[in-house]
């Protein structure tokens, strides 16, 4: 479960396939852009923006974690997340691939204060090899796996994000994050 924030964070999206019983299923967790922003918004524009609120949409990836478990898993979800919580409440060594995608992420997040504040309590990115330890990533970690994700879709987590853009005027919502569902599909043979 998602430790850093270059391919696997909790806010980013999930795609998976998965085999059972000879079967394979797929998953789309990713998330819709908020429903209040209108494609006008992007006339005159360049491009799909790649910084701030603009592309931001609702992270799929929890979701994705909890419907995989609940369909496919045999351990408590909490349990599941046990791992991770521990790595970054206790510190984990950054792998060089991880240290090196790291570091171009600080180059293009460290103007968002919130990011660079998590991800960079040392002013810079981590290096390779370098104990990092990230204490609020642990406790919203904790959170997601003591309920089972919901807290990030409509419980406290959700608020919180849905403060966040409020008060750099974003539109995503609490409608936005309660309204998220990841979904089956049958994917293509």
């Amino acid at each position: 479960a998602g430790l850093e924030p270059t391919t696997n964070g909790i806010g980013g999206d999930a795609f998976a396939l998965a085999i059972f019983d000879g079967k394979v299923a797929g998953l789309n967790a990713s998330g819709r852009s908020p429903a209040r922003l209108a494609r006008s918004a992007f006339d005159g524009k360049r491009g799909m923006p790649v910084r701030g609120w603009e592309p931001v949409t609702v992270p799929g990836a929890v979701s994705g974690w909890v419907a995989l478990s609940k369909r496919y898993g045999r351990l408590p979800f909490a349990d599941l997340m046990e791992p991770a919580i521990r790595c970054a409440r206790d510190g984990y060594l950054v792998a060089p691939r991880t240290a090196e995608l790291w570091a171009r992420a600080f180059t293009a997040l460290a103007p968002f204060a919130e990011w660079k504040r998590v991800f960079a309590p040392n002013g810079r990115a981590p290096r390779a090899a370098e104990r990092i330890v990230l204490a609020d990533h642990a406790r919203t970690l904790d959170e997601i796996a003591r309920t089972e994700g919901a807290s990030f879709y409509t419980g406290s987590l959700a608020r919180r994000m849905a403060d966040a853009a409020r008060a750099d005027g974003a539109l995503l919502d609490e409608r936005d994050l309660a309204a998220h569902q990841a979904e089956w599909v049958t994917p293509l043979e």
